[in-house]
């Protein structure tokens, strides 16, 4: 199993940030790669990816700053991927998102995963510095 973080610096502030990536309806918008569409069924929240439907949980917490995502295809099954936004001490945030390699995951197919997420964190850029 391999774990890979990629960090980026945003010209926002936390708040704005955190508010922006914890927002589940915003997943399709910057995880492009990743999330097609996403929507609520009755309590739980799905969304389609390249490999079929899947169930998706958010667990924010704005104290922390942190949000764990949850994704799978039952809500048994569900694999996290941590996130943490940070002040940069400069008026700016600093978002960490942790890919964590599930155990039946080919390497290629968890290497090509952590390439898009850095194409996904420059979708979140274009998003909130306007």
């Amino acid at each position: 199993m391999t774990v890979h973080t990629t960090t980026a610096r945003y010209k926002v502030s936390p708040e704005k940030l955190f508010d922006y990536v914890s927002n589940i309806e915003n997943l399709p918008k910057w995880a492009t790669g990743y999330c097609k569409k996403v929507w609520k069924d009755r309590s739980d929240y799905k969304i389609e990816t390249p490999v079929g439907e899947m169930f998706q949980r958010f667990d924010p917490d704005r104290t922390r700053g942190t949000i764990d995502m949850y994704g799978g295809p039952t809500k048994e099954a569900m694999w996290c991927w941590p996130v943490r936004v940070t002040s940069d001490n400069m008026g700016g945030s600093v978002l960490a998102f942790t890919c964590i390699q599930m155990p039946t995951q080919p390497d290629a197919e968890f290497q090509g995963q952590c390439a898009t997420l850095k194409e996904e964190l420059e979708n979140i850029r274009m998003a909130i510095e306007k």
